[in-house]
C-alpha cells in the first residue's frame, strides 16, 4: 500500500462500538472482496471491502474477520483469518500478512490461516445462537457479480440450517456513518492531497488544453502523495460537458471562453475526499460565469450552515431547494410564475438542478448512512449544489466535505480556494 501505517487504535475503537450493537449469543463475519478478472490471466487492481478494513485494517484478500464477543475462550473473540504466505508467493506477489503483521495492524492476537477456517468456525458457530452475515445494502447498489459474502451466505445456509441468521449491515451503516477522530485525520488527508492538485492545475489550465492532460496533473500529484489514485472516475468537463451530470470521457479540448468542472477526490488509505470546482480555461470568467458562480456559492454556503444535529436529511434538501429556487429566480431563468405553478413532487428549480445537495462521505465515496435516522455530529457530508444551464453551454458545481458538530459544522476544505476572485487571482499568478 502507498499510504503509511495506521493506528491500529482507530480499527481497535471500530470494533468495541460494533460489539457493543450485538445482541447476545451473536457472531458476525465478514469476508474480503474478490480479487476481480479481467481478461486472460489479469485482474483489476484489488480493493478491500470497505467493512472488513473499517473493522481490522486488514487491506488483503482472502482475508476473513470473525467477532463473537459471546465466546467462552477470550482468544476467540475476535479472529483472523488469514491466506497463509510463503517464500514463492512472497517472490510473484511480495510479501503478504504475518500473523505479526496482522496483529500489528488490527490489533487482533489471535490470527489463522485460511486452512484452518472450517474447523474453527465450526466449534465457534455451534457455541453462537445467531450468525450475523455481511451484505452490500446500499441503496445506489447494482450487484451483478456474487460476492464473497454471498458465496458465504449459501455456505452457511448449507452447513447450519437451524442457526438464526441476521443482517450486520445495519449496523454497519449505523456505526460507519458516525467517524472518529482518527477518520477524520485520514479523510482530511484525502482532502490536503486533493488541494495540492487543485492548485497545481490551476497554473496549467489554458486554452488549447485537453480535459484528459488536467486529468494527468491530477493524477501525478495524487500518487506522488501517496494516494493511490482518484477515489472515484475524475470528471474534468468544459462547456457543454459540464452539463453533463456524470460525464467521464475526459477528452475534449477546453476552448477560450469556457468554464471548466472538476469533479475529482484523491483516496487516501481508502477514506476519500469529493471536491467539486468550477475554473475559467483562460483565466477570467466573464460577467454572466461568475454571475452564476456565486449564486451557487451562496447556496453552498447556506447549505452548509443547515448540516445540524437532530436535522433530517430528506427537510434538509427540500430546504435546499428553496434557496436554489431563489437564486435561479434572481439570475432570470425561474420566473415568479414558474414558481407559482411548480408541480411540489417536482420543484421548478429541478429543470437547472437535478441532483441532490448532500451524501454521506467516508471509506465509499457515497458513504453508508441511514438517511431515515437525524444527523449526528461526526458525520461527514458533501455539500455539492450545482446550476446547469445547458443552452449557455454552462454548468458550475461546487462541492465541499463537511463534518457536523455539536454546534457549527465543520467545512474540512476550508483551505482550497473557492471565491471566484481568488481562483482568478491564482491563475493569473501563475
Amino acid at each position: 500500500m502507498k499510504y503509511l501505517p495506521l493506528n491500529a487504535k482507530l480499527f481497535v475503537d471500530n470494533r468495541k462500538r460494533f460489539a457493543a450493537m450485538l445482541k447476545p449469543g451473536s457472531i458476525a463475519v465478514f469476508n474480503s472482496n474478490d480479487l476481480l478478472p479481467t481478461n486472460a490471466d489479469g485482474h483489476m487492481t484489488f480493493r478491500q471491502n470497505n467493512d472488513l478494513f473499517y473493522l481490522s485494517g486488514i487491506d488483503q484478500e482472502e482475508s476473513i474477520l470473525v467477532l463473537f464477543p459471546f465466546a467462552h475462550d477470550p482468544a476467540h473473540r475476535e479472529v483472523l483469518f488469514l491466506r497463509e504466505t510463503n517464500e514463492e508467493i512472497a517472490i510473484w506477489e511480495g510479501a503478504k500478512h504475518s500473523k505479526r503483521s496482522a496483529y500489528e495492524t488490527s490489533g487482533i492476537k489471535t490470527v489463522y490461516w485460511l486452512s484452518q477456517f472450517d474447523r474453527v468456525f465450526k466449534m465457534l458457530a455451534f457455541e453462537a445462537e445467531t450468525i450475523c452475515l455481511n451484505t452490500n445494502e446500499h441503496l445506489r447498489a447494482h450487484i451483478e457479480t456474487q460476492t464473497r459474502d454471498a458465496r458465504f451466505i449459501q455456505w452457511i445456509k448449507e452447513h447450519f440450517p437451524l442457526h438464526s441468521l441476521e443482517r450486520v449491515a445495519p449496523l454497519m451503516h449505523q456505526i460507519r456513518s458516525v467517524k472518529s477522530g482518527l477518520e477524520i485525520e485520514l479523510m482530511q488527508t484525502a482532502i490536503d492531497i486533493t488541494e495540492k492538485a487543485f492548485r497545481r492545475i490551476l497554473g496549467y489550465i489554458k486554452p488549447g488544453v485537453m480535459e484528459y492532460e488536467i486529468e494527468a496533473e491530477i493524477i501525478h500529484e495524487f500518487v506522488r502523495n501517496r494516494s493511490r489514485g482518484f477515489a472515484y472516475t475524475p470528471i474534468i468537463a468544459s462547456g457543454f460537458n459540464a452539463c453533463v451530470l456524470h460525464y467521464i470521457d475526459n477528452n475534449a479540448e477546453c476552448k477560450d471562453g469556457d468554464v471548466i468542472l472538476l469533479d475529482v477526490g484523491a483516496e487516501y488509505a481508502n477514506y476519500n475526499a469529493d471536491m467539486t470546482r468550477c475554473v475559467p480555461v483562460n483565466g477570467k470568467f466573464t460577467k454572466r460565469q461568475k454571475d452564476v458562480y456565486n449564486a451557487v456559492l451562496r447556496v453552498m454556503r447556506e447549505s452548509m450552515k443547515m448540516l445540524r444535529p437532530g436535522t433530517m436529511l430528506a427537510d434538509y434538501h427540500k430546504e435546499v431547494g428553496k434557496i436554489m429556487e431563489k437564486e435561479l429566480t434572481g439570475l432570470g431563468l425561474l420566473s415568479e410564475t414558474d414558481v407559482k405553478n411548480q408541480d411540489p413532487s417536482m420543484p421548478a428549480y429541478k429543470k437547472y438542478f437535478m441532483h441532490g445537495t448532500s451524501h454521506f462521505l467516508g471509506l465509499d465515496v457515497h458513504d453508508v448512512g441511514l438517511w431515515h435516522k437525524p444527523i449526528q455530529p461526526g458525520m461527514v457530508f458533501t455539500v455539492e449544489p450545482g446550476i446547469y444551464i445547458r443552452e449557455e453551454n454552462l454548468g458550475i458545481r461546487l462541492e465541499n466535505n463537511v463534518m457536523v458538530t455539536e454546534s457549527d459544522p465543520r467545512d474540512l476544505m476550508a483551505a482550497i480556494p473557492v471565491e471566484a476572485d481568488e481562483i482568478e487571482a491564482l491563475m493569473k499568478k501563475k
